[in-house]
Parts: structure tokens; sequence; C-alpha cells
């Protein structure tokens, strides 16, 4: 800002202060700090670019020697990729995940970034935590599996002994015996391929194939249905916990926070299973788990329902969730409600059934989904808000958070961080380009924010390792470097609901991790002519 004189100074500095009236409490310190120097010249850019640098998600971290040298090399190899690619007009984050994975999985930061020390994962939902491939090819071969296909991408998968009875589901042919039909193919390979196709929303053509968002969710509830049939046969139920277990700690994860219906498991005699008996079996899995993984902190399960439901079911379901707190304590760490926003009631609908527990003077933590949407001015845009005025602990997604200044505000003074998943905001059709995404204003800002996977195998991923590949080249912008990774990490333990001895625990085993992680960078620099 350039002032002409002396004598249009103070009318300048009270324009600016009554501008400045409207900015986040941040930004207003840093005007604040300038207003009190402003003179008839130019601020002082360095000073300004070095407060903003500040400002960044991890700008208030000090790297030390070997953290540096890591920094250097990693930011060296982000610097050359982003050129080459953007040259090639291949720079991952501006394209379609569907297109971009392959580019990603020979990137060299993305390397890195695998073997990067995590810290938790907070935002995952039960039925989509396994590669689809170990779905279709492993669980799909047991014994009793029937199949039935309905129209288009349509397929059902059931469990039975003797074989089911009745007519099949709407819309569908007659159930067959999976292991019997493969037999009379061909090609029993391409068969599988279809499959798993049918289970995930991957197409070479996206926006073709899924032209408006109505579609694309349309296309995942179909989906959906299709794996949880093989997914709440019992013997497959915990199988599948536990190797969607090991696929995040073989990512570098060490501890997790589920999003779980507690759907009814079944089992071949028709015996359905209660949600008490779900959690425990979530319970018996992760400590198995844990025991043959030392380093792995454990997981809590987030009860949730889908907000397509009415009040009656929702009061039902939180009573439910006061009873199993009071049951599992240490398992279940609160709830939420889940799926499409623009397809479902706003969480405002659900009032009188959230307020249950305070009324009952029951610890009842909430985790909303709010804001996954484009709309502004809509009951479903509205959701970010309510979730802070119903005292929500994180909120999942909050991409339409820029558009309420107000609850961006509290999120803030509250330190209410946001769940973001890049990813999924992209496939699901909310951003295109990841550079564009709300996140990158507020990682600027320095906003609480944790990174998620949501659903990663419907969107052929794996663990968290995409998600934070989208936010370090793309949505972070140039200037976000190892600091920016390290707060990250550290942000998704922080927030987590671990008891203050777990959590301990979980950054000390966490900083062992990342000094390893950083000495390989600085042997790889060393051993490098930068």
């Amino acid at each position: 800002m350039r002032f002409s004189s002396l004598g249009s100074l103070d009318h300048s500095k009270q324009v600016i202060m009554g501008f400045l009236h409207t900015w986040p409490s941040a930004w207003l310190l840093l005007s604040l700090t300038c207003v009190d120097h402003l003179v008839p010249l130019p601020l002082d850019r360095d000073s300004l670019m070095e407060k903003e640098l500040s400002m960044l998600t991890g700008g208030n971290i000090v790297l030390d020697a070997d953290e540096d040298r890591a920094n250097q090399m990693l930011m060296k190899l982000k610097q050359e990729e982003v050129i080459e690619t953007t040259r090639m007009g291949t720079f991952p984050p501006s394209i379609h995940f569907f297109r971009a994975k392959s580019i990603i999985d020979q990137s060299t930061v993305f390397s890195y970034l695998k073997r990067m020390p995590k810290g938790a994962a907070l935002h995952l939902h039960d039925s989509t935590m396994v590669n689809v491939d170990w779905l279709v090819k492993e669980a799909s071969y047991l014994p009793d599996c029937y199949i039935c296909f309905g129209n288009a991408d349509k397929v059902l998968f059931k469990f039975a002994r003797p074989p089911p009875v009745g007519p099949p589901p709407p819309d569908c042919s007659d159930w067959v015996l999976l292991a019997s039909y493969r037999k009379q193919l061909n090609d029993v390979t391409a068969f599988d391929d279809s499959l798993v196709r049918k289970l995930t929303l991957v197409t070479e053509n996206p926006e073709e194939a899924y032209p408006t968002q109505s579609s694309i969710w349309t296309k995942f509830k179909s989906s959906l249905q299709a794996a949880i049939g093989i997914i709440s046969f019992a013997p497959v139920f915990k199988r599948y916990f536990y190797e969607g277990l090991k696929e995040l700690y073989e990512d570098n994860v060490q501890y997790l926070e589920l999003r779980a219906k507690l759907t009814p498991i079944y089992e071949l005699n028709g015996t359905v299973h209660d949600r008490a008996w779900t959690l425990q079996a979530y319970k018996d899995v992760a400590k198995q788990f844990v025991s043959e993984h030392p380093d792995f902190m454990g997981v809590k399960i987030i009860y949730t329902f889908e907000r397509n439901k009415d009040v009656t079911f929702a009061k039902e379901a939180i009573e439910a969730a006061i009873l199993l707190k009071a049951q599992f304590p240490e398992t279940l760490a609160g709830f939420d409600v889940s799926m499409h926003e623009d397809g479902g009631n706003p969480t405002w609908y659900f009032k009188d059934a959230l307020e249950i527990p305070a009324s009952k003077g029951v610890d009842l933590p909430f985790f909303f989904h709010a804001g996954e949407t484009n709309w502004q001015g809509t009951p479903t845009d509205g959701n970010v808000l309510d979730a802070i005025l119903l005292n929500t602990s994180r909120i999942g997604h909050g991409f339409a958070i820029l558009k309420h200044p107000v609850a961006l505000e509290l999120s803030r003074k509250m330190d209410i961080p946001l769940e973001i998943c890049p990813v999924s905001n992209q496939v699901l059709m909310l951003v295109s380009d990841l550079r564009n995404h709300p996140a990158s204003v507020l990682m600027a800002q320095g906003h609480p924010v944790v990174i998620g996977n949501d659903n990663p195998p419907f969107f052929g991923s794996k663990g968290l390792s995409y998600d934070f590949y989208e936010v370090f080249m793309g949505i972070g912008g140039m200037k976000s470097d190892l600091k920016t990774l390290k707060q990250l990490a550290l942000n998704s333990l922080k927030y987590s609901t671990m008891p203050s001895e777990m959590k301990a625990k979980a950054t000390e085993i966490w900083h062992k991790k990342w000094k390893m992680f950083v000495g390989e960078f600085s042997d790889s620099y060393l051993r490098t002519d930068l």
C-alpha cells in the first residue's frame, strides 16, 4: 500500500481499521501491527511475507538440522515435480484423481510421503476401508456366497446355507451361487475385474459417467449396498476390519477413529447380531491387531446414522448410542450424522434427538459431517453453523465453511478442527482443481485441520498417503513444506479422542518414527548433489 502524502495517512488508517473489523482475528492482529507503522512509503514486503509464512499450517515449527536438510531435498523434489507435470499438463491436483492416480504412483514425492508417519486417521467409514480387490478376489470366494444381478451396474451379495429363499430383491435376478457361476465362465479374471468396477466409482471417463453430483451419489450408494452384503457376513466382517487396519498400518498410520453405522452382522444360519455384538467385534479385532503391532495405538468408533432417516429413527439411534457409550466407554468415541448432505435432512432437523444426551446429563461427543456442499444459503449449507451450535468436537469436511464467517471464526476460537478429505471432495464433484479447495485458505490462515481419506477403496485409493499428497502438492501451495506435513500429522493426534496419557504415548512413538523418516531424507540429501 502506498500513500501520496502525510495528510492522507490518518484517513487511510481509518478506512483500513474499519475494513479490518470484518477480518478474522489472526489477520486483524497482523493488520493492526502494520497500521501502527504506516508511513507514506511502501510497507516492508519481506516482513509481510515472513508474517504470512508464520501463519501457514506449521509456520511456527522450528526444524532441527536433520529436518532442515530433509526439507531442502523434499522442496527440491516438489519444485521439480510441479515444473515437469505443469509442462506436461498433468499436475495431479489439477486433474481428476482417476486420471491423476497413475501419475501420483510414479511420483518421487509420493514415495516419500508413503513412508512418512501420519499419526491418526480421523475420517474414514466402516464399509469403505479395504481395497475392493480384497472383497472380490478373497471374500467373495468363500463358500456359500450368492450373487444377484440388477439393472446397469447393480449387483448384490449374500452368504447363505441353505440357498436364499423367497423372491429376490427388487430389480434383481434370482440368487446364484457365485462359485457355480464362475465355473461356467471362460474368463473368470475379466468377470472379477467387472465386479471390482461395480464396487467402485473408478472409471476412465468420470465426466461422462457422472454428469451430475446426483449421478455419482447414486453410483456410490449402489456400490455401498453391494459391498455391505459381503462385509456384513460375520466371518468376513472381522477379517475385513483386520485387513483395513493392516492397510492403514502399512501406510504408516498409527491410530484410527472409524465412522461406523454398526450395521447388523449376519451368520449363515440367519442369526443377526445387534450393535453391541458389532462394537465388541471391533474391540476384539483392534485388541488383537495392537497385540501384534505394539506401535499401533488402537481404534475408537464413532457411531453414525444416515441423514435420510427420520427423527424417530434418530432418537432410537441416540438412545442406543448412550447405552453403548456406557457399555463400551473406551471404544465408542461419539456420534455423527453422515451420508450425502444435499440428498438428506439437515442436521438441525434432528435437533430434538441430538439434544437428548445433554438433557440426560450424558457425555456423548459429536463429530458432525457438515458443509459437504457447493451451495450457499440452503439448509444443508447451514449444517456448519448448526454443528458448532450442537457442540461438535470436529467438523467432517466443512467444505462450505468459508461462506460462513461466523462459523469460521467460532471454529477457530473454539479450536474445532476440520477433517479435510481432498480426494473425496474432488471425486464427489465439489471441486475439480484441488488448488481451489477451501482448505487452501484455511491452511494459509493456520486454521486447525486434519487430513482424512473418507472412502478410499471407492476412489481407487488406499491409506492416507494420496490425500496427504494432494494437500502437500496442491492445496497447501508451493510454500507448504516439511513443517506443514509435521503439523498436520501432529494435529491428527492432538484432535483425536485418545485420553491424555494414551495421546502422550502416541505422540512419543510418532516422534521416534518421524526422526527415522527424517533420517532417511537426510541420508539421501547427503548422497545427492543438490
